[in-house]
Formats: C-alpha cells, sequence, structure tokens
C-alpha cells in the first residue's frame, strides 16, 4: 500500500516550505523513518507517531499471576491457562480467643445404641491449646491450575461415615470428580440426608455396614447439611469443589493446603457457628487474598473472636 504523507521541515537560513514524499510503509514494521534518508527532504527528520498500547493484553498479563474476578472473565481465562512458575504449600493456625467452652454433651437417650458412647455438640470446638477445630479453608478463584500429584486421587472414593450415631469426619471436603461413599459402621439404619443447592438430592437408608454412593455434579460456595432423620441431633458437613485445595483444621486449630499454585489467589474461611468467618478486619465476608509463593507460605496464628462464633 503506498501512502502519501506531507512534512513541514524548516531548514537552517532556509524559508518553511511544505514538500511531499511517498513511502512504503510496512504494517507489520512500524519502523521510524528518518525523511534525511529521502532525497528531496530536509535535515529535520520526520517521526511517526507510537502506535497505541494493546490495554488488554497489558490487563491480561497484571492478572497472570493468579488473581481471579468474577467479572472480568479476561483473568478467569488467564489463571486457567497460565503455567505456574511453581507450587507451594499454605499452613496456618486458628485460635480460640476467649475461656474454653465446656463440650457439650447431647441427649441420645432415643436409641440405646446411642448412649453408649457420649456424643457432643461439635459447632464449636476448642482444644487443648486453644486451637479452633472444623474451621473450613479454600480456594476460591476460578479455573485454578491443579498440581499433577492429585491426578492419582480425581477419581478416587471418599468416605463419609456413620459411627457412633455422628457423622465422621464432622466436615469432608471432596471434588466433584470424587465418590462420596455413605457409610453406616454402627449396628443400626441411618439415613444421610443431603440436598445441593442446584443438583440432585439424596436421602437414603443405610443398613448396619452397608454403603451408598453419591456424586456432586456441581461445585457448592458452602459447605453442604447432612442430617439423619432417624438420630435428629446427627448433623455434619460436606464441601464439594472443582478443585482440591481445600482442608478443615484439626484439635489443634492447624491446617495445610499443598501444591497450590504459584500466584496471587483468593481464600474463603468458613466456620459452622459463625458462617463466613472473618476473623481479621480486611477479611470481607471471610476472604482473603493472598500470594502463594513456592515452597511454604504460613499465615501464622489467626485469632477468632468467640463473639464471632458465640452467635
Amino acid at each position: 500500500m503506498r501512502s502519501r504523507y506531507a512534512a513541514r521541515v524548516v531548514g537552517r537560513g532556509e524559508k518553511d516550505e511544505n514538500m511531499s514524499c511517498n513511502w512504503k510503509v510496512s504494517l507489520a514494521a512500524l519502523l521510524a523513518v528518518s525523511c534525511a534518508a529521502l532525497a528531496g527532504c530536509g535535515s529535520q527528520p520526520a517521526t511517526l507517531a507510537a502506535p497505541e498500547p494493546d490495554v488488554a493484553l497489558a490487563d491480561q498479563i497484571r492478572k497472570s499471576g493468579g488473581e481471579s474476578s468474577s467479572s472480568d472473565p479476561s483473568a478467569e481465562e488467564t489463571s486457567a491457562t497460565a503455567e505456574p512458575v511453581g507450587w507451594g504449600n499454605l499452613k496456618g493456625r486458628f485460635v480460640y480467643d476467649g475461656p474454653k467452652p465446656n463440650p457439650e454433651e447431647i441427649d441420645t437417650s432415643k436409641d440405646a445404641l446411642c448412649t453408649k458412647h457420649p456424643v457432643f455438640n461439635e459447632t464449636v470446638t476448642v482444644g487443648e491449646n486453644g486451637g479452633l477445630q472444623n474451621v473450613v479453608v479454600y480456594l476460591a478463584s476460578k479455573k485454578v491450575p491443579v498440581n499433577p500429584d492429585y491426578e492419582a486421587t480425581a477419581d478416587a472414593k471418599v468416605r463419609f461415615d456413620n459411627h457412633h450415631c455422628r457423622f465422621e469426619p464432622h466436615i469432608l471436603p471432596i471434588r466433584t470428580t470424587q465418590t462420596l461413599e455413605l457409610h453406616n459402621s454402627d449396628p443400626a439404619s441411618h439415613n444421610s440426608n443431603i440436598s445441593p443447592l442446584g443438583d440432585t438430592p439424596f436421602n437414603s437408608l443405610i443398613g448396619e455396614n452397608a454403603t451408598a454412593d453419591y456424586h456432586f455434579t456441581k461445585q457448592q460456595n458452602l459447605p453442604v447439611p447432612v442430617t439423619c432423620n432417624i438420630h435428629p441431633w446427627m448433623r455434619g458437613y460436606i464441601l464439594p469443589r472443582d478443585n482440591p485445595y481445600a482442608a478443615v483444621t484439626g484439635e489443634d486449630g492447624t491446617f495445610e493446603i499443598k501444591n497450590v499454585p504459584a500466584g496471587k489467589w483468593e481464600f474463603q474461611v468458613w466456620q459452622e457457628a459463625a458462617g463466613y468467618l472473618a476473623a481479621k478486619p480486611d477479611w470481607k465476608k471471610g476472604k482473603f487474598k493472598f500470594e502463594i509463593k513456592p515452597g511454604d507460605n504460613d499465615l501464622g496464628e489467626i485469632h477468632v473472636s468467640s463473639d464471632l462464633v458465640n452467635k
């Protein structure tokens, strides 16, 4: 393509005059050309305007570290396709601030079998050193790269047991690719009533030493309650997610999520009594952003006010 450009050149001791130069401009190169190199032009160089910056590309590069935004589809796509520069482990410890609450024993006299083993209310469970048990921490960002080490268990069965008239474990994370195995270890019948949001409900009777399988087809943003209609005090939770990055604090209040892709991600914190656990002032609705670096990443001790979980 031939383009005609007019350049106004002022030479020393010469009069201003307009001169025309015919240039062959390559759209692929967009090289600055000096008028001095062209016959008939003056001594001052004529320059081409710099191309406008690619704002969309710059925005993708800025967010390629892993930050996901539900309002920015390109950010989510970049998070999914960008190759992580490494993998890191996230750990921490939740500590209950306040006098240790006494465990509340539940009246299970409705079924003589259940009285053989004490059953306690697990809504707020605090260990000897103030560790807050059953706090759930999970990666909330969308389309997260998954470490290859998790492939071996992607299709595994994960057991959720009826044991001593309670659910074991109290809270269970599971991937939507895995199979939930509902098991009954008690010498009496139980049922497991599950109603995931937007998914198929489940409520089957499970006999002694029997099992029933269930598949979640949609991940949930909150742990799903599981109840037993035969023993109404029984209550547990299952958290189905599309990725394996979820953990539940143990008796000492500690948790660890392994092999998280390096980058900046958003995490969600949940506790049964509090719901979304805003343990820190900047954890709005229990969410916080954290940059995972290769190796170990420690949040340290996170102190939880007793007012948050004793509502």
